[in-house]
């Protein structure tokens, strides 16, 4: 990837200002701001810039000694600035330049702050290589993150043993955002968190698991340091914790609108041999495209107000280096959906692959039964209190093809499902509208999903007054084409 060298030190480069890069100079004159006495920090360097065809965006990271803050009780860390996504150069040889008023770039930097361990007189270089995998996923999918966002990793971030699996992003505490001629760029920094963590945020939102991190020194404190070395969750130090997430999921809902999971749906008011039944179109290896005028009105459906959110499964963080004992992001894990685009998210390719690709009209189903792998399943309590008790609505998009089943309360906006048609499919895509006495119903009747213990499948539940039937099966039956 990258070499680690000393660079010759932004206080040399910004004394030759005319050859040195406008929005680089900009950056490095924040970090020297923060870090006056290090005007010569140890660097991670691209050695083929991406835009010259290097596989990292990354043409900088930059790697400080914090000495912590003994007054605000923060750990003496090391502190890792990117520089590359927002825009260093204002030439377009890899931002287009838009001026001034609006975001350099992809409008951010991402920083990251790692607990110094005794004897450690250098930085570790792997979260370098973290940055640069986050860095290649908003270049290649143009999903902008933003503060609260969680992301998936299933994966130490360091390789080794590590409970710190997942991240989290928000602002960092002393990076100020920076004006330059060629917009505005902010600082988000990359907490790493433990599953627990993860999914309470999935649950509940980003920001709220953000302050109990604050709130818990050897989880982060005041500055969210990571320490790889943890090895409890928040809720393990401090069990209370847990009710206080219960009780915003129960005041606040969920800000989770959706997941890529593996699930299917079948159509039980017509006999499978029918040629138009859900379950051949779901399963089937080529399906028909979508004509435009189809496309075009499932975009303007989305555009009235179902607003599935168009954040792509992550790449693997080390591309073709990647090991290959490394768990596939894409494949069996559950990716969040939340992100901002500078796309249209209606045109970009991760909401088309929501979109199914085949609509002929919208067909009303009598009976529909759902199918969830485990993952999926335990958040179905999830789905029902934390979205549609709150008004919104909720996706599963299958990894597995374009099945997609979305779960919407009454009145939800742009819906096609209604209380009197509550199952209304266009080709793959299964809505479900649940009035909120049968929210009710069935969360009594899934509570056992919500356990954190290991749950003997299959598990079925029905509703033969509703004509809805939920099955939770293992993998295994997702691998067939046949589910």
């Amino acid at each position: 990837m990258d070499e680690m060298r000393p660079t010759s030190g932004a206080a040399a480069h910004l004394g030759l200002a005319s050859l040195f890069p406008t929005g680089l100079q900009a950056v490095y004159a924040e970090c020297r701001r923060l870090y006056p006495d290090q005007v010569n920090p140890l660097q991670v360097t691209a050695i083929v810039k991406y835009w010259l065809g290097g596989p990292d965006p990354l043409d900088y990271i930059s790697m400080y000694r914090n000495v912590g803050c003994v007054a605000q009780d923060v750990q003496e860390h090391w502190h890792y600035i990117s520089m590359g996504l927002s825009d260093l150069y204002g030439d377009n040889r890899v931002h287009e330049f838009t001026g001034p008023d609006g975001p350099s770039g992809f409008g951010f930097e991402l920083t990251f702050r790692l607990k110094r361990e005794a004897g450690e007189t250098a930085p570790p270089t792997w979260p370098a290589e973290l940055m640069q995998g986050l860095a290649r996923y908003v270049f290649q999918s143009e999903n902008t993150f933003c503060s609260g966002d969680h992301i998936s990793w299933h994966s130490p971030l360091d390789n080794s043993e590590s409970r710190i699996q997942h991240m989290l992003l928000t602002e960092d505490p002393q990076m100020q955002p920076v004006l330059t001629p060629f917009g505005q760029v902010n600082f988000l920094q990359i907490v790493g968190v433990c599953t627990e963590e993860l999914q309470a945020a999935q649950q509940w939102n980003g920001q709220g698991i953000l302050d109990l991190l604050r709130g818990v020194h050897v989880a982060g404190g005041p500055w969210l340091v990571t320490d790889m070395r943890r090895g409890e969750t928040i809720f393990e130090i401090d069990p209370h914790l847990q009710e206080r997430v219960e009780k915003g999921i129960e005041a606040d809902g969920s800000n989770l609108s959706g997941v890529s999971a593996k699930c299917v749906w079948d159509d039980l008011s017509r006999p499978p041999e029918d040629e138009d039944d859900s379950r051949s179109i779901c399963i089937a290896s080529q399906p028909r495209r979508l004509s435009d005028k189809d496309t075009e009105q499932i975009r303007e459906a989305l555009r009235k107000g179902l607003e599935i959110n168009s954040k792509s499964v992550l790449p693997p963080i080390g591309g073709q280096r990647q090991s290959h004992d490394r768990p596939q992001q894409s494949l069996g894990h559950l990716q969040t959906q939340h992100a901002s685009s500078r796309k249209d998210s209606l045109e970009s390719e991760s909401s088309a692959a929501i979109v199914p690709h085949e609509l002929v009209r919208t067909r009303q189903l009598e009976s529909v039964h759902l199918k969830f792998n485990q993952e999926s399943g335990t958040l179905l309590p999830l789905c029902l209190r934390g979205r549609l008790l709150h008004g919104r609505h909720f996706t599963y998009k299958s990894i597995n093809g374009d099945t997609a089943i979305t779960f919407v309360s009454t009145g939800v906006e742009g819906a096609f499902a209604t209380e009197e048609h509550p199952y209304a499919a266009h080709g793959p895509w299964l809505q479900i509208l649940l009035t909120e006495e049968f929210v009710e119903q069935m969360l009594g009747e899934l509570q056992d999903l919500s356990s954190r213990e290991e749950t003997k499948l299959p598990k079925e539940y029905s509703w033969p007054e509703r004509k809805l039937k939920i099955s939770v099966l293992p993998d295994s039956a997702f691998d067939s084409p046949l589910q």
